[in-house]
């Protein structure tokens, strides 16, 4: 703990010693002046990033159980058209081997 207590003092005294000199106006502008750049190239905050990753997790987990919705429906609709065809053709038949087909 003491050296924790140390570091934190020294850092402290070297803040205040900064604050009272011109470097605390030349950090200050400098941060200013990335700020302004910053905002001249349009960039994202790491919220934002965050918040987008979300979203696109969803989306992509979304997009997976409605592929596997179309997969079944499909799967479901040639199973159906299947037996269709095969009770047609078993309908079908008998009209075939009669003197009218």
């Amino acid at each position: 703990m003491e050296r924790a207590a140390f570091f934190e003092s020294l850092q402290s005294r070297l803040s205040k010693m900064l604050d009272e000199t011109p470097a605390a106006d030349l950090r200050n502008n400098l941060r200013a002046l990335l700020q302004q750049g910053f905002e001249h190239f349009d960039l994202a905050t790491r919220e934002q990033l965050d918040l987008q990753t979300e979203l696109l997790s969803r989306a992509q987990t979304r997009i997976a159980a409605l592929e596997a919705r179309i997969a079944k429906l499909e799967g479901a609709a040639t199973t159906s058209a299947t037996s269709t065809t095969t009770t047609v053709a078993a309908v079908a038949s008998p009209l075939q081997d009669s003197p009218l087909g």
